[in-house]
């Protein structure tokens, strides 16, 4: 009896708090443009729970100001009584009976979101295990963030407490409790940031000098790290290793399309092979004389994401598709994860595409017309915003290069963000038409190039792009302006067909969402989300015309690419 009635207690006093931690765990659970494992889902719920437990103190604290403030103008309170013993269970049991219908009957409805989000890109739906790792990571979670939070106010108490027993004022011990509290929860959060950002430098510093499974030295003349190489094999970094020294043979290749192949060639150079940018492209530039890259048919200079990742799927498309007869060049500039390097120095990967692209132009444009490969350039996510960036815009790009293909760029990528702005009236955001198509297209699907019709003209832009991308739509404007990815209804073209019509755009709440969509956008089937596995064979086979493939073979090097281990990609 004494326990349910300190619990009826503590919800009349803390009703507030209760209401807002409801409203906010209630947002948190509310359709975004990719499926959540479980687990994941869990987490956010039992953190918006209890950031708006506290949001509640807030609001009350702030009631308090209002009153003191305007008290005159508001009517008298009238004096409370103790509530009897009887009719304070009786409360608590109806508010704790409404509690747990309310979580019941909206948990219902949010997994009929999510398996409507599921069922759009092709996953199965949630099953019975599903529910109770939701329930019991958000639970964990709840607690932990309870006891943080305890924590912080005993902080308050005990400097209030000292503050009062030292002769302040009961006024001024509460604000230097206050004031304590605060001093609490920023050095918390400054620990835990930045404790965070050092455990990640320190892992992936560690994992930059691993070799990924798989990833042996390579021993013919056309890759660095090879016996015949300037860069050393151990310099090259994890990803540049996994890059150089992986991908298919000319065995291979001839395997897969039943013709032959010769050895592709792939130059890289590790963040240590070299004092700073200029220094590295040069190194590339010398690796890409030495192996042939420069008698090549087709020669890519390609920037990785920001950990020096490659998208392995990519870079083979284009070799199975031109036999072996290409030359792919890239280096490293930085060894952490995308979002990392972009927060820290978003200009990183610019600068390194553009010392890139600039060596090897030099180079190329010094041979005769007559002999020089098709120049192209390529990047994905972060690498695809970083190798726009070297150029003044889309006339630039097309001067200087014969194709480019961009898979997956952010949101604020140029020349990309203008060219969505300016696009033809009446086309979609997600895919839209650019003065019908002549010089750039849109692909989500593999054909949608073909699709548009109309005369395509080279060189050419391509731009793999989802409706359900995160890493695209994720732009400060969206706090406040509801996009137009999120315009209407997919039946009458108001979003992408892939997109839950049960997205609502809610200020704040849908960034935060793409925000936490991002960390999940790969855990999907290709078509969806930051996975492009299924297009990139049909994105340079249209901006890279001429290889000469027969439909049979354009499916063998498909089934070819679908086998290949992207090496978790989610956290490069």
């Amino acid at each position: 009896m004494r326990l349910l009635q300190g619990g009826a207690a503590y919800l009349r006093d803390n009703w507030i708090n209760l209401l807002c931690a409801l409203a906010l765990a209630s947002l948190a659970l509310t359709p975004s443009l990719v499926p959540r494992p479980t687990v994941f889902q869990g987490f956010l719920a039992g953190l918006w729970l209890m950031l708006g437990f506290q949001l509640g103190f807030a609001l009350r604290a702030l009631g308090r100001v209002v009153s003191r403030r305007f008290g005159s103008l508001a009517p008298r309170r009238r004096p409370t009584t103790p509530v009897p013993s009887r009719s304070a269970v009786r409360w608590g049991l109806i508010v704790g009976a409404g509690v747990v219908a309310y979580a019941i009957g909206y948990g219902a409805l949010v997994v009929s979101w999510q398996n409507e989000v599921r069922a759009l890109v092709e996953m199965e739906p949630i099953d019975g295990p599903g529910y109770l790792t939701a329930v019991l990571s958000a639970l964990a979670t709840g607690a932990l963030c309870f006891g943080i939070f305890r924590g912080i106010s005993a902080v308050r108490r005990l400097a209030s407490g000292v503050a009062g027993r030292r002769g302040a004022s009961p006024q001024a011990a509460r604000w230097i409790g206050r004031g304590a509290g605060l001093v609490a929860t920023v050095l918390l959060v400054v620990v835990v940031v930045g404790a965070g950002l050092g455990a990640v430098r320190q892992i992936y510093e560690g994992r930059d000098a691993q070799t990924l499974s798989g990833s042996g030295q390579p021993a013919v003349a056309t890759r660095s790290g090879s016996p015949q190489s300037a860069a050393e094999w151990d310099g090259l970094g994890r990803q540049g290793r996994a890059f150089a020294g992986g991908g298919p043979s000319a065995r291979n290749i001839g395997e897969v399309t039943g013709a032959d192949a010769v050895e592709p060639v792939r130059v890289y150079a590790g963040l240590s092979q070299g004092a700073g940018v200029v220094e590295r492209a040069r190194l590339v530039v010398e690796e890409l004389e030495r192996a042939g890259g420069f008698d090549r048919e087709v020669l890519v200079v390609a920037t990785p994401t920001g950990s020096g990742w490659l998208e392995p799927q990519a870079i083979a498309a284009l070799e199975y598709l031109y036999g072996g007869d290409t030359a792919t060049a890239s280096m490293q500039y930085s060894f952490q994860p995308s979002w990392v390097s972009f927060l820290f120095d978003p200009e990183l990967a610019a600068a390194s595409s553009r010392a890139l692209f600039d060596a090897v132009y030099e180079r190329w444009a010094e041979l005769p017309d007559g002999d020089r490969p098709r120049l192209a350039v390529y990047g994905l996510s972060l690498g695809a915003q970083g190798m726009q960036g070297s150029f003044a815009g889309l006339a630039d790009l097309l001067s200087r290069t014969d194709a480019a293909l961009f898979t997956g760029p952010p949101a604020n990528s140029q020349p990309w963000r203008t060219l969505q702005e300016t696009r033809d009236a009446g086309s979609p955001v997600w895919q839209p038409t650019y003065q019908q198509g002549r010089d750039v297209r849109w692909q989500s699907k593999p054909g949608d190039f073909e699709r548009l019709g109309g005369e395509w003209r080279q060189p050419r832009l391509g731009y793999l792009q989802h409706a359900t991308d995160p890493i695209t739509w994720l732009d400060p404007a969206v706090i406040i302006q509801r996009p137009e990815w999120l315009a209407g209804p997919a039946a009458s073209g108001g979003r992408g067909a892939d997109v839950s019509d049960s997205m609502r755009w809610i200020p704040g709440v849908t960034f935060l969402h793409l925000v936490t969509d991002m960390l999940v956008s790969e855990a999907v089937p290709p078509s969806h989300g930051h996975n492009f596995g299924d297009v990139v064979v049909d994105g340079w086979a249209q901006v890279l015309p001429g290889h000469g493939r027969s439909p049979a073979q354009l499916a063998s090097i498909q089934s070819a690419i679908e086998q290949i281990n992207t090496h978790d990609p989610i956290w490069e």
